[in-house]
């Protein structure tokens, strides 16, 4: 099919491709403040005798959010920060990160080509964003180690440099997931992503617990199409569907790394029309979130 969709490019992450800025986030010294910033929250956390997980729930995200913030490879937003300050009993520590915070977030977000910017743009300001993946986990669902190995595996290869910061830049993102006022966010993923095992069977299990984890929100909608299905109205390719505050819906492609977004209302309108028959036969979120579970022998 010459209409294909490269697994190993990320609709929602174009730095992946060739035209990809020349120079890491580290030259901004962003990744410098988060990784301080991470490491504070760990020593606060440990302080005041918090798991993680414990921590997580006090926050109302994910461990997994948690664990990477800690880390440095996820950016805690200005609100998870003001949460964090009171739960650690930070004094004003955290808060005063913030003003930073969301001048290395400017920058970063400045550091996109011009080819990237409008789409960069629509979502960060989407209000409702809808995905659907044939290939791969969309990167706003997968787990560091699944992005690790999906990038490990990429042809030509790439050094371990560009794959970690690519990895960093990929979770890097997910951070509109824990913004709140939430949007609305919608995924349809085909069955084939679950059951090809990226990074082994624990990295597996890993991703499908990440996936049952998001899906359970309720500012998300997670759906399987099941490969039983024996019609389909969109087998061509992956897309993504926006809504940006006060405007118009937009699509987005992407077919051996060229990136298509697209604004006209026509063309806009057939993505949406099949977006709606793809969910339409699709499992429910209900039956989407039991088969995974099922897959994971949690039922």
């Amino acid at each position: 099919m010459n209409n294909q969709h490269d697994p190993y490019l990320d609709p929602h992450d174009l730095s992946d491709r060739e035209q990809r800025p020349e120079h890491p986030v580290e030259t901004d010294g962003t990744a410098h403040l988060f990784r301080a910033l991470g490491r504070q929250i760990k020593a606060l956390r440990e302080a005041a005798g918090l798991h993680q997980k414990e921590l997580a729930a006090r926050l109302h995200v994910g461990e997994d959010l948690i664990s990477s913030i800690e880390r440095g490879v996820r950016t805690p937003q200005p609100d998870l920060l003001e949460r964090a300050d009171g739960v650690l009993g930070a004094r004003g520590v955290l808060l005063a990160a913030i003003p930073d915070v969301r001048e290395a977030l400017k920058r970063a977000r400045t550091r996109h080509p011009d080819w990237f910017r409008h789409f960069a743009t629509a979502e960060a300001n989407s209000q409702a964003l809808h995905y659907y993946s044939v290939q791969a986990v969309p990167g706003l669902l997968q787990t560091e180690g699944y992005a690790r190995a999906v990038f490990q595996h990429r042809r030509p290869v790439l050094d371990e440099q560009t794959i970690e910061k690519r990895v960093a830049d990929r979770l890097s993102r997910q951070v509109i997931l824990d913004r709140w006022p939430a949007p609305t966010f919608s995924f349809v993923l085909e069955e084939a992503i679950l059951h090809r095992p990226i990074g082994g069977a624990e990295i597996h299990r890993e991703q499908l617990r990440r996936i049952l984890s998001v899906g359970s929100r309720r500012t998300v909608h997670l759906q399987v199409m099941p490969m039983s299905r024996e019609e389909h109205p969109s087998l061509d390719s992956s897309f993504t569907l926006l809504r940006p505050k006060g405007r118009q819906e937009v699509a987005y492609t992407e077919t051996y790394g060229h990136a298509n977004l697209i604004t006209d209302p026509e063309a806009v309108r057939i993505y949406s029309e099949r977006y709606g028959i793809i969910r339409a036969q699709a499992l429910t979120p209900q039956e989407s979130l039991a088969l995974v579970e099922k897959m994971l022998g949690e039922r």
